[in-house]
């Protein structure tokens, strides 16, 4: 028997098969402006390929199948390993022919390469975020590990900066592509990394590059499976940091058991362990006492991933808002034809322009650390803008989820999945006090960063007096912020850096909308029908 009911129109077609650089305006023009017009044709085969449906199944069904943990195999003999579905393996081959975790270290490295991969990382989270963790935390400890990098694993570099991926369980220099986890967090103190109890003792000789003999836990030990970790472990110098492989030089495993995986909200893709180490072997980095130190050049590195990945997953929010709201009509109209839609879509829009306009500049002064400037820029902003972003990232996805209504709070949509995925970039590597604190102690230990602060707002001075009211208040704020202030502090720090890009680099109209939406001290007013339309039209360009 056929069964009809009724007819099924009126229902979007999900967005899929779009180039999701191309479309992206904001972000085409950043790029151009930042210094990385060379890498434009990659990013936009990348752009076009990761649109494909076929990329965002690969992203669905990495997280539909989480990885599992294999202590055992069928002989009883301890295997500690994670296996995954294949699409996490395909997820990153992607990710580093794209080479998201060693780009900025090649030796022909292109000027201002982190602009380039910030713009490859924002394309890459609209599809797949966990597994833009191995990569993350192997970029950023590239740097330490060429200056550290002990002798037994030395013929590892080339592997490191290959644009291969490789899961196979073998030794490091018969590998084609290498893969660096991280594990501070102990059961004890998270952020307090200075009560953590693992101890490492010399197995002969002390001091750098020497083999220690390793005891205690991780409570947190990401990607489980990467061929090595940096770790912190007590010595008699203090607190240091230690190259932790996942086989020792004779090809045996190291004495590091995988107790279970983390059941976390978001971030199903991706594994995070607890460990143990039972006498475990690991070669200390620089001097006894310098854990901290060395981490810390890690630390924004992986704090600057954060913010944008928090951003790719707004953008890919927005775009599925903007998609659904174009074809979905309601009394014989598009919903994005509808007032109170179009302002909403519009101010989301808005918001989008900001982040990109800030990032890629915050990219450029990664690129360019030889520069006081740039080098107290990108200490100051990174921070705030992990802070600012990966907060405002959730009621964004969850504004977008609405423009769906309940089709957008069901598994079918990516929406939920996004949504899952937010919080991860606010908590990992310092939650948002943790980063407000830091801003702080910045701008209450640095005298020279004042006067950097100062070069790059005043620049603008006069274009916008819903700024320079903003920028006259703070400035009499900042020599004595008081801890109680460092979250509005930091947020009014980063609007205002980004206010000063837009009136720099934007259309008149566009600057002064920004302005007014997130200067004004009155409160949000409506954007002029033409702006929105512009907004838009620049947010769907291709």
């Amino acid at each position: 028997m056929t069964w009809t009911t009724h007819n099924v129109f009126n229902q979007p077609q999900p967005l899929s098969n779009s180039n999701l650089f191309t479309r992206d305006l904001p972000l085409c023009e950043a790029v151009a402006r930042e210094g990385a017009s060379w890498d434009r044709e990659w990013l936009a085969s990348v752009g076009l390929q990761l649109g494909s449906a076929e990329s965002l199944e690969l992203g669905r069904l990495a997280n539909a199948q989480p990885p599992e943990l294999v202590r055992y195999d069928a002989r009883g003999e301890r295997l500690d390993e994670v296996r995954f579905h294949p699409a996490w393996h395909l997820l990153m081959q992607g990710l580093c022919a794209s080479r998201l975790h060693n780009l900025s270290w090649q030796p022909d490295v292109q000027p201002n390469a982190m602009v380039a991969r910030a713009a490859r990382f924002i394309l890459h989270a609209q599809v797949e975020a966990g597994s833009l963790c191995p990569v993350t935390m192997t970029h950023a400890a590239i740097p330490l590990l060429q200056n550290y990098l002990p002798e037994p694993y030395a013929d590892w570099r080339d592997a490191l900066l290959s644009d291969r991926y490789d899961a196979h369980h073998q030794p490091g220099n018969k590998k084609r592509g290498l893969l660096i986890g991280m594990g501070m967090t102990e059961k004890q103190g998270g952020t307090d990394v200075l009560s953590n109890s693992t101890r490492a003792e010399p197995l002969g000789g002390r001091g750098p590059g020497e083999a220690y003999r390793i005891v205690g836990h991780k409570w947190f030990f990401s990607v489980p499976q990467s061929d090595a970790h940096l770790i912190l472990a007590q010595t008699a110098g203090g607190l240091s940091c230690f190259f932790l492989p996942r086989l020792l030089p004779d090809g045996e495993r190291n004495a590091i058991r995988l107790e279970r995986l983390k059941d976390k909200l978001g971030n199903r893709s991706n594994a995070s362990c607890e460990v143990e180490f039972q006498d475990a072997i690991g070669w200390l980095m620089g001097e006894e006492g310098e854990g901290i130190r060395l981490i810390l050049k890690m630390g924004g590195m992986t704090r600057f991933d954060c913010a944008l990945g928090s951003h790719g997953l707004m953008r890919r929010a927005f775009s599925i808002a903007l998609y659904h709201a174009q074809q979905r009509q309601v009394m014989g109209k598009n919903l994005s034809d509808q007032p109170l839609m179009r302002t909403v879509l519009a101010q989301q829009a808005l918001q989008l322009e900001g982040q990109t306009a800030l990032l890629l500049r915050l990219a450029r002064a990664w690129s360019t650390p030889v520069s006081e400037h740039e080098r107290l820029y990108a200490r100051l902003f990174t921070p705030a803008a992990k802070y600012v972003i990966c907060q405002a990232g959730i009621p964004f996805v969850a504004e977008a989820m609405e423009v769906l209504g309940g089709i957008g709070y069901c598994e079918e949509s990516e929406l939920p999945r996004l949504y899952r995925e937010m919080p991860v970039n606010s908590i990992w590597e310092g939650s948002g006090n943790v980063m407000c604190l830091d801003v702080l102690r910045v701008l209450n230990r640095q005298s020279d960063m004042l006067a950097m602060i100062s070069d790059e707002l005043e620049t603008v001075k006069g274009c916008n007096r819903h700024f320079d009211r903003r920028w006259r208040q703070l400035r009499l704020r900042l020599g004595n912020v008081q801890e109680g202030q460092a979250r509005a502090v930091t947020t009014e720090l980063l609007q205002l850096a980004t206010a000063a890009i837009l009136l720099k680099v934007a259309e008149p109209p566009l600057a002064d909308g920004w302005c007014q939406q997130f200067l004004d001290t009155r409160g949000q007013r409506p954007l002029s029908y033409d702006l929105n339309s512009r907004l838009l039209l620049r947010a769907c360009s291709g």
